[in-house]
């Protein structure tokens, strides 16, 4: 038991490393202006969904359902009473933590669908209200289950009996259909398409790649909830899939594009992550790399869609984790089993983000102006830039140590070095 527990705080702290590394991620995708405000939303859905959670997001997500399959009860964890200092209910803490760190990535992969665009305080709004009536409802849908004790989960898990180990319809299918709606309401940035809009920092969308492959395998060999074999084979899963469809999506951009770049393998990373995670524990060698290699083909094409489509999803979260969200398999049967799940999951994150946005909108409304857009949303929202460069004067740069500055604060002569 004791070491059940460790691995599934140890999981829990790597699925935390995931948002801030999905922050790195989007972060180097969007422009110098906008890299700031990036970091922030994702940090922003760190702190508005872990409080909600702690207060009333598990007990409606894990709670004993109350309305068919729909609700848990809200009223049965409040607080987290009967969890904290119980000590027959020490180890579901561990399970607390685990799941709250999946709220938080789900809201905080929304972000990059509205980069450069979306005010801060509306952003922090609309991610404490999305949690609330979308992924809590969703979660309890998929990952809480029956059992003989008497408690009723939901009903995607019980009732239709569909498989999502670790999340492809409640985080994935989930994000993806809220961040296609958000992009609609918001609509497009200031010069999209006509403009070039490329990534300001390909390192840091490496960087990101890497913290979120590895805090992925706490989020599905995690989901095992246990330190065993399961988790050994959602592990390896994890891993080959993933490797193999960073090979499908080079592979497409090399045929299409005649170059293999940075941002593609980067994205074919996310990709296979994603495709692999519902199904990770559930397929052999063959069925993972298969899923992969599928993945990282199917979305290096769907990325383009948004061209044809007219909606600007600007950092192809619709491309990557809605497409890569829908490979499921098991049989016919199984498979018109996860499609039902799938597709009812997308129906009510689509529809409901939508009228969420639009509420939003209409009230205190959801987009910067069109001039602190084009000027940059760091300064606007946050009054900070990510790049100084004032320093840099001409061919030389200027050195003053504290001491050496004048009380009016200009520098004397001497403490000035030419280059």
């Amino acid at each position: 038991m004791e070491g059940n527990t460790a691995w599934l705080l140890t999981s829990a702290a790597l699925v935390l490393l995931m948002t801030p590394g999905l922050a790195f991620f989007y972060g180097g995708m969007v422009r110098t202006k906008s890299v700031l405000n990036m970091l922030m939303m994702c940090f922003g859905a760190i702190a508005v969904v872990g409080v909600l959670w702690v207060i009333y997001g598990y007990s409606l997500t894990f709670g004993d359902d109350v309305t068919g399959g729909l609700f848990g009860d809200i009223t049965q964890y409040l607080g987290l009473s009967g969890l904290i200092g119980n000590e027959d209910a020490l180890a579901t803490t561990g399970f607390v933590a685990f799941q709250g760190m999946f709220a938080v990535i789900t809201v905080a992969l929304i972000a990059g669908a509205v980069a450069d665009r979306v005010r801060f305080g509306a952003w922090l709004l609309f991610a404490g209200i999305w949690a609330t009536i979308v992924y809590f409802p969703v979660a309890h849908w998929v990952f809480d289950f029956s059992n003989d004790s008497g408690h009723v989960g939901g009903w995607i898990a019980n009732d239709l009996v569909a498989f999502d180990f670790a999340g492809g319809t409640a985080v994935h299918i989930n994000a993806g259909a809220a961040a296609l709606a958000l992009a609609i309401v918001v609509g497009k940035r200031r010069g999209w398409p006509r403009e070039p809009m490329k990534p300001h920092n390909l390192p840091f969308v490496m960087l990101g790649a890497a913290l979120l492959w590895f805090g992925w395998f706490g989020f599905n060999a995690g989901s095992a909830l246990a330190a065993n074999g399961l988790a050994g084979v959602a592990f390896i899963n994890t891993f080959s899939a993933t490797a193999a469809a960073i090979i499908g999506w080079l592979l497409i951009e090399r045929i299409r594009d005649g170059h293999a770049t940075s941002l593609g393998a980067a994205s074919g990373v996310v990709a296979g992550l994603v495709a692999i995670t519902p199904a990770c524990a559930f397929v052999d060698t063959w069925g993972a790399l298969l899923i992969g290699v599928l993945a990282g083909v199917f979305c290096a094409l769907a990325v383009g869609l948004k061209y044809r489509l007219g909606f600007d999803d600007s950092l192809d979260v619709v491309g990557v984790h809605l497409v890569s969200g829908l490979f499921y398999g098991g049989g016919v049967t199984q498979l018109g089993k996860q499609a039902v799940g799938a597709f009812a999951v997308l129906a009510y994150s689509f529809v409901v983000t939508a009228i969420i946005a639009y509420v939003i909108k209409i009230t205190m409304g959801l987009r910067v102006t069109d001039e602190e857009e084009v000027t940059g949303i760091d300064e606007a929202e946050h009054a900070e830039s990510a790049y100084e460069f004032s320093g840099l004067r001409g061919g030389g740069t200027s050195i003053a140590k504290p001491s050496e500055t004048l009380s009016d604060g200009k520098v004397p002569a001497s403490a000035s070095k030419e280059g």
